[in-house]
């Protein structure tokens, strides 16, 4: 009977406990339970307020870009009637630019001569030779880009274009390099035509290398250069379509003048004040230099250093014996004119002009100054461009 109610009592007390930690098991069940219950409903209650905020901030967002949509659409028009005005403007100037030509500075031979009547006296005054320099001395400056004109897109991306004031034809190097070029009777004459391909073609004697040439006087003035050679400056003549002279130039090597334009090794420019090269001495040469040729001989009368710098320069212009350096990067931002030089020291340096250019495309390959229309002739990644340039005069110091 005793060992029966051991067991009993065992069975019981074990029993008990059993159900003790059951009910705490239980317990904590329902405590974990309670706790994600409360995690699940802050998390519902961020949820729903995330997600007013959203809409909340798209609804902002798309007032917005309609306000934008609405402003864009109004400064488009505005936009459209400023480019009709100024389409307009141009028009009216090309009118009255076609009613005055405007004046070049020439001698009285350069004059006489364009009217077919050279006659010069072989005696002169003081007061003419004076009157003379006055006239030959050009005292203009470059003072901003007046407008742009995009004539048209063809040929190669790198090229050149010039006009010839005496016979108002115009020249075409179409690349880099080559035995031709080719020949419009006119400005018109080219916008007008479908290619290069339509127009005369005129083969050289020899290659010329680079968009560095020009026409001056009736001539066609090039650069030429072969493999191991120097430099030479090769003088053709348009109308008999013969070379009438060559010269070597004296440089150390064959460096690029401008960085950014490696195929131009020298660059031929001519203005008022006569022929001019701008040229590179050596690839550790760091600025660009300036020789003043003799037009008739190709010999060189006096030589500069610019102190203008060959990196980052894509090309430049002279302007009455004034040298414009225009400057790029090599990823392809705005061109603008960031260093002067004057050989005649009459250009200071606070009314040097810093001018950007209004460009659309890649790097000029060369730009070329006519003197008698006051613009320039320049070449952007295949297109051909006509830059109206506003003039005002030197500060005589």
């Amino acid at each position: 009977m005793k060992p029966l109610l051991v067991f009993l009592v065992s069975t019981a007390w074990a029993f008990t406990r059993g159900q003790y930690y059951y009910q705490e098991l239980m317990n904590y069940l329902e405590n974990r339970m309670l706790a994600i219950e409360d995690r699940m409903e802050l998390w519902n209650e961020q949820t729903h307020r995330y997600h007013s905020e959203l809409k909340e901030f798209k609804k902002l967002t798309a007032e917005t870009m309609n306000a934008l949509g609405k402003d864009h659409s109004l400064l488009l028009k505005d936009l459209e009637g400023a480019a009709a005005r100024v389409d307009h403007v141009e028009r009216e100037m090309d009118y009255l630019e076609t009613q005055t030509a405007p004046r070049a500075c020439a001698n009285k031979a350069d004059k006489v001569l364009e009217q077919g009547a050279w006659s010069v006296e072989e005696s002169r005054t003081d007061e003419e030779e004076e009157e003379d320099w006055e006239e030959v001395h050009c005292v203009d400056i470059l003072s901003s880009i007046r407008s742009v004109k995009i004539l048209k897109r063809v040929g190669s991306p790198k090229g050149m274009w010039i006009r010839d004031p005496r016979s108002s034809k115009v020249y075409v190097f179409n690349g880099t390099r080559g035995h031709s070029i080719y020949q419009f009777s006119s400005v018109l004459d080219f916008s007008s035509s479908p290619g290069v391909n339509h127009s005369r073609q005129i083969q050289l004697p020899s290659v010329w290398m680079g968009p560095g040439s020009t026409v001056y006087n009736g001539y066609l003035y090039y650069i030429q250069q072969e493999a191991g050679t120097e430099v030479q400056v090769v003088k053709y003549d348009l109308l008999s379509g013969s070379v009438t002279d060559t010269a070597m130039f004296p440089v150390e090597s064959h460096a690029p003048v401008y960085t950014l334009n490696p195929e131009t090794t020298a660059d031929l420019a001519a203005d008022d004040e006569g022929l001019w090269l701008l040229y590179a001495n050596s690839d550790s040469e760091p600025n660009i230099n300036l020789a003043k040729m003799d037009p008739a001989t190709l010999d060189i009368e006096e030589m500069w250093d610019t102190r203008c710098p060959r990196e980052n320069a894509e090309a430049a212009f002279i302007v009455c014996g004034t040298v414009y350096v225009v400057y790029n990067t090599r990823l392809a931002s705005r061109s603008r004119v960031q260093c002067v030089f004057d050989v005649n020291d009459m250009v200071l340096s606070e009314e040097a002009p810093l001018l950007y250019f209004p460009r659309r495309y890649g790097a000029h390959a060369s730009l070329k100054y006519s003197p008698e229309e006051k613009q320039l002739y320049a070449w952007d990644d295949g297109y051909q461009i006509l830059y109206r340039l506003t003039m005002k005069r030197k500060l005589l110091v």
